[in-house]
Parts: structure tokens; C-alpha cells; sequence
């Protein structure tokens, strides 16, 4: 990591990677900002680890930019993402559209328009993006939180071509199947953990939170680019995965 990286902002901070990220980018000795809705969450990683918190909506990001008033950023991890509903387009009521491309990829556009030009003017930075394989790859039921993440990879291409010479650095980490809570509303019945987990070997948030730490520890004249991050039994292409035999 770049001696001048002291001050990270993490979106969707309160539970899954967002929540594993602080409390590594905190290990490291950051100024780290924990950016989500959950209260009682953002005021446990107040405690346990020293995050400073922004209890605020991500799509807000005047609220966002108003804490952050005068602080030089120089890390940007925008983790925050939801998968509201899986069904097949037709049936998708249209204010679940507007939901995924609001948060997934107009929310990490806004807040690193307004960060961003610190960082310029500063010569350091590092945006980080989560990105998905379902911006990669086709899944079924998944077309508009599929088009929301691919809009955000094609984002971070166009984004290094507009910072050469800029000295800040895009890096997307594509993760396949990690054991979080963006399932819950999209399968009814609390039956995520049966759906997607039991008998499986899926990532865990601490995993790809190392994988952000190994990213931004890298020399600052080198950038991943993207880097695709899966368990060893899920291959891309339609979410194939199987079941560990022991």
C-alpha cells in the first residue's frame, strides 16, 4: 500500500464484504468510513474496530459527500449492491428495475464523480469496485441486476482510459458465489442458505476483503484491472457449482 493511502470510504459497510473490508482496511492502520443504513450495525463497527460511520442511503450522495466535507479520500471501495428480486424480466415490477440500477450503478457513479476529482488534483487515489460475475456471464432470472453490473464493468474500463497519467487506480473485483445476505429478499422464504449454501463451499466476505487488501498493497504503478475471484467448484456460465464431496 502507498504510504500517502490513509483515508478509505467503504459503501455498504454493515454486514457481508463491505463489513469484512473495514475491519481490514482498519488492520492496516486506515482512517477507514463505514457507509450503510443499519445503525445499530455501523455502531458496532464504531466500537469494535474504530470506523468512523455515514449512516446514510448510497443513493444519497449529498449526505455522503457532506460528512466527508474536507477529508482527502484516497481509497473508495464501492461494495455497496443489492439483488432485490430473480424472476424473468416480464414479471419484474418496474420499480425493482429502477432499485438495481440506482444502487449498483448509478449510486458508486455519483459518489466517485464527487470524490474523484480530489484525488486527481492529489495525484493519488484507488477506486475499487465490486462488480459480480452476472455482469460477465448470463444467469437466468437476473436481467436487471446482470445489466446493472456489467454497466458498472464497462464503467471501470472507461473510467482508466479517462485517469491516465492520473495516477489513480480502478481496480473491479468480480467475485462468483460468496455466502452473504444479497440473496435475502430474492428468495422468499428465508430459503437462501438452503438455495445457495448448504453442502456448498462458497467464498466468504473475509476472502475477497483479503483479495481488496492484496490489490491496493501492490506498488501504486500497478493496477488489477479486474480480477475474477470463485470457490474451486463454481465455473462461469450460468452459475454452474456443485456440491463438495467429501
Amino acid at each position: 500500500m502507498s504510504d500517502a493511502s490513509r483515508v478509505a470510504v467503504v459503501t455498504g459497510a454493515t454486514s457481508g464484504i463491505g463489513k469484512a473490508t473495514v475491519q481490514a482496511l482498519r488492520g492496516k492502520g486506515l482512517t477507514v468510513y463505514a457507509v450503510g443504513r443499519n445503525e445499530e450495525a455501523l455502531s458496532e463497527l464504531a466500537t469494535t474496530c474504530g470506523a468512523k460511520t455515514i449512516r446514510a442511503d448510497v443513493r444519497d450522495t449529498a449526505a455522503i459527500v457532506a460528512v466527508l466535507n474536507g477529508v482527502e479520500v484516497d481509497i473508495l471501495v464501492n461494495n455497496a449492491g443489492i439483488l432485490s428480486t430473480r424472476a424473468v424480466f416480464q414479471d419484474i415490477d418496474p420499480a425493482e428495475i429502477d432499485a438495481m440500477i440506482d444502487v449498483n450503478l448509478k449510486a458508486p457513479m455519483h459518489l466517485t464523480r464527487a470524490l474523484l476529482p480530489g484525488m486527481v488534483a492529489r495525484r493519488r487515489g484507488h477506486l475499487i469496485f465490486i462488480g459480480s460475475i452476472g455482469g460477465q456471464s448470463a444467469f437466468p432470472n437476473s436481467s436487471a441486476y446482470g445489466a446493472s453490473k456489467a454497466g458498472l464493468s464497462l464503467f471501470c474500463d472507461n473510467l482508466r482510459l479517462d485517469l491516465l497519467g492520473s495516477s489513480v487506480r480502478v481496480s473491479e473485483i468480480v467475485p462468483g458465489r460468496v455466502e452473504t445476505s444479497l440473496y435475502r429478499t430474492s428468495i422468499p422464504d428465508n430459503q437462501a442458505s438452503a438455495v445457495l449454501y448448504d453442502g456448498y463451499r462458497s467464498l466468504q466476505p473475509e476472502n475477497i476483503a483479503r483479495v481488496i487488501e492484496n490489490v491496493i498493497d501492490l506498488p501504486v504503478f500497478v493496477d488489477v484491472a479486474r480480477v475474477e475471484v470463485y470457490p474451486t467448484d463454481q465455473a462461469s456460465g450460468g452459475g454452474t457449482m456443485v456440491k463438495f464431496q467429501a
